[in-house]
């Protein structure tokens, strides 16, 4: 038995801890033995001197044994789940998780709250009334057997240590760091008892990993410590330096999503990541031979409405209306307040501070600045113009959420500086690395 403080000191000093030292950190989490401050300390020490492989694999199994964890037997298809890494506008789980149910896969997704400036799953489908997030174990897995998808928060009985973990990296500015975002992830995702693992990882100026470097890393580390622990696992490095879609919030990119469904609206950088992360899910599952079958099979699922008519019964299964995707607004609250915002310049939208954006929609009410903090559903942007696009003064860029005419004038004037201009035609970056 360590004592916290002593634990704490060790990786200060940045030294390795072994699996001793790491379980009773994992133990401290879920019996209160590390009081708040003193998990906020090993985060940051974590964050400052990084952990090897060992340690990593440690704390992801530790965290993962904290609680219950999923066995799928008898269930006769193969159980796959995607992850992100989070970003402003990221609602790509949502059509996912419905068109590779379609395709024939089960998906159980346990998801995350708002986490620092990007959005969380958990929060967005609970702009719908009614929507239960957190079934118990017995009724999510009825879910996956009956519908073939189910999208709920974190139980708290599943992975309880990185529950804590999670809520505290979020207000100690310990959100980035490698090691503590690999055991976070797969501590979740391996306690689900998944075959087969995609992972999202963002980067750019709207992701927690900036450059193309830390994001091979942090695809490497967790490719690498969840295929050692027996789960086939790809991840695919995706782009966030702007807005995912046109929307970013909570009940707004549920509408997006229903638009996407039903097929009104697919914005073609979200509809790429989609098809991208379903074709790996899909492959990786064995439901297809390639990404040309799985693509063929992409495009059935969302042409013939089944992947609509399944995301549907999931809503309709877990507390929300049966017809969300034909009538999103019908069971959703809209803003008090919704604003055009105009183009201060003529040319060609160059650059999006896609961050501040996102922290703007936590401003506006629509995130946390501490955990447990109710969220204002209705906030958020919309109609989002994405960058390339040519505009004049006083074409409308975008348009704000707000509770009230203050809030919605604030928004937009963080909005508009957080865009940059050019004259001639910006090279973009790829969606996909």
């Amino acid at each position: 038995m360590y004592l916290p403080q002593e634990i704490i000191r060790v990786k200060r000093n940045g030294k390795a801890l072994n699996k001793g030292q790491i379980q009773n950190f994992v133990d401290g989490l879920v019996d209160g033995n590390f009081s708040d401050s003193q998990v906020g300390a090993m985060a940051m020490a974590i964050y400052l001197n990084g952990m090897n492989v060992d340690e990593k694999v440690n704390l992801t199994k530790g965290m993962m044994h904290s609680g219950e964890v999923l066995s799928w037997e008898g269930y006769d298809k193969p159980i796959v789940d995607k992850h992100s890494t989070g970003g402003v506008g990221d609602k790509v789980s949502f059509m996912l998780a419905a068109i590779v149910a379609a395709c024939g896969a089960y998906v159980p997704m346990i998801s995350g709250r708002g986490l620092g400036h990007t959005g969380g799953t958990s929060d967005k489908l609970e702009s719908i009334a009614g929507f239960d997030i957190q079934p118990s174990t017995n009724d999510f897995k009825r879910l996956v057997k009956d519908v073939g998808v189910s999208i709920i928060t974190q139980t708290s009985n599943l992975a309880p240590a990185d529950k804590r973990l999670y809520g505290i990296r979020d207000v100690t500015g310990t959100v980035e760091s490698i090691p503590l975002i690999t055991a976070s992830i797969l501590s979740k995702k391996l306690a689900a008892g998944l075959d087969a693992l995609v992972m999202d990882v963002k980067v750019g100026n709207g992701a927690m990993m900036h450059t193309l470097e830390d994001a091979k890393a942090l695809a490497d580390s967790i490719a690498s410590v969840a295929n050692g622990a027996g789960v086939k696992t790809q991840a695919i490095i995706t782009d966030m330096n702007e807005i995912l879609g046109n929307s970013a919030g909570n009940a707004v990119e549920m509408y997006e999503t229903a638009l996407y469904l039903s097929g009104e609206y697919r914005e073609p950088r979200l509809h790429k990541v989609v098809v991208a992360l379903a074709c790996a899910m899909i492959v990786n599952s064995g439901l297809a031979k390639d990404n040309t079958e799985a693509r063929a099979k992409i495009e059935v699922a969302l042409s013939s409405g089944k992947a609509a008519e399944i995301f549907n019964k999931m809503v309709a299964a877990m507390g929300g209306p049966s017809d969300f995707v034909e009538n999103p607004w019908g069971s959703m609250q809209k803003a008090e307040v919704i604003t055009d915002i105009h183009a201060t310049k003529a040319g060609y939208l160059s650059g999006m501070n896609t961050y501040a954006i996102g922290m703007s929609v936590v401003e506006l009410g629509g995130g946390r600045t501490a955990p447990g903090q109710l969220v204002d559903h209705t906030v958020g942007f919309d109609q989002v113009q994405p960058l390339g696009t040519k505009v004049e003064v006083g074409d409308v860029i975008a348009r704000v959420h707000a509770k009230d005419e203050s809030a919605a004038r604030l928004a937009s004037e963080q909005y508009l500086q957080a865009l940059t201009y050019s004259e001639e035609q910006p090279e973009l970056s790829p969606v996909i690395y």
